[in-house]
C-alpha cells in the first residue's frame, strides 16, 4: 500500500523539486505518468550537475570515497522532503481524512525496529536503518499501488532507477552505497532483517487501519485481509495478533 499515487518522470521531478527550493519562482509541475516508463535517466545527472557540487572522487588507493558535500547532502534532503508531503495512496483512495504521509509510515516503522525485543541473529540497528530507507524511492516515483495496474517488474525497475539517481545526487560514496544496499536487501527479502522489516511494513499498515477505523468510523477490513497469513517472523505474527485482538 502506498501514498501519493503518482509517478512523475525522474529527471523532471528531481529538477522541479530542487528548482523550487532554489529559485524565487516555482518550476512548472508536470502531469503524472504512472503507466509510462520514465525517460532516459542520464538526463537526471545533467539536471543536477548545475545545482550540486559533487565531492571529488577518491584518489586511487583511498579506502573510501569522501562524505557527501554540503551541497549534495542538502540537495538529497530537499528531494526527500517529498516523502513528507506524499500521502499514502491506499488511504487517499478510500477517502480517509488527513491520511499519513510516506515519511510518517517509515518513521513509525523505525520506532518499531527500535523498541522490538532483541531477536536471535537479527541486527536491530540495521533494521532501524532499513525501515527509514525502504520507501525512499517514492520521493521520485510516488506511491504505486496495485490499483494503478503497473506490473510488479516495472514498479521495481522504476524504483531502482529512482534509488540509483538519489544515490548519485548524494554524491556516491559510502553513505549512498549503504542506502542502496539496505534498499536492495529489503526489496529482495534477502536477510533476517529484511523479513523483520517487511513484517513491520504490514504491521504499521494494519495498526494505522485500526486507528483510522476507531477515529473515523470506517471499515478497512480489506487492509487486514491483504496481510493475513503473510507474516514471516514470530514478532510479526505476535504483533498482528495483538492488533487483531484490539479490533474486536
Amino acid at each position: 500500500m502506498g501514498g501519493g499515487s503518482r509517478a512523475l518522470s525522474l529527471s523532471s521531478l528531481c529538477a522541479t523539486t530542487l528548482a523550487a527550493a532554489r529559485a524565487p519562482a516555482p518550476a512548472p509541475f508536470l502531469a503524472p505518468a504512472h503507466a509510462h516508463r520514465a525517460p532516459p535517466l542520464l538526463r537526471l545527472a545533467a539536471a543536477m550537475s548545475s545545482s550540486s557540487s559533487n565531492p571529488t572522487p577518491a584518489a586511487s588507493g583511498d579506502a573510501a570515497a569522501p562524505a557527501p558535500s554540503a551541497s549534495s547532502a542538502i540537495d538529497f534532503l530537499t528531494l526527500c522532503y517529498r516523502l513528507k508531503t506524499t500521502k499514502r495512496a491506499g488511504w487517499v483512495k478510500r477517502g480517509v481524512q488527513g491520511p499519513e504521509s510516506v515519511a510518517d509510515h517509515m518513521y513509525r516503522m523505525g520506532v518499531m525496529a527500535l523498541v522490538a525485543a532483541d531477536l536471535p541473529g537479527v541486527d536491530r540497528d540495521r533494521c532501524v536503518k532499513m525501515a527509514i530507507v525502504h520507501d525512499i524511492a517514492e520521493a521520485i516515483v510516488g506511491d504505486i499501488t496495485p490499483s494503478d495496474n503497473v506490473p510488479k517488474e516495472e514498479k521495481s525497475r522504476m524504483e531502482k532507477e529512482a534509488l540509483d539517481h538519489m544515490c548519485e545526487l548524494l554524491g556516491g560514496g559510502p553513505r549512498a552505497q549503504e542506502i542502496r544496499e539496505l534498499w536492495m536487501e529489503y526489496e529482495n527479502n534477502a536477510s533476517l532483517e529484511a523479513k523483520v522489516v517487511k513484517d513491520f511494513d504490514k504491521i504499521e499498515m494494519i495498526l494505522q487501519a485500526l486507528e483510522y477505523e476507531k477515529e473515523q468510523g470506517r471499515d478497512l477490513e480489506e487492509f487486514f485481509q491483504s496481510t493475513a497469513g503473510k507474516f514471516q517472523t514470530d514478532i510479526g505474527k505476535a504483533w498482528a495478533a495483538e492488533i487483531a485482538s484490539r479490533r474486536k
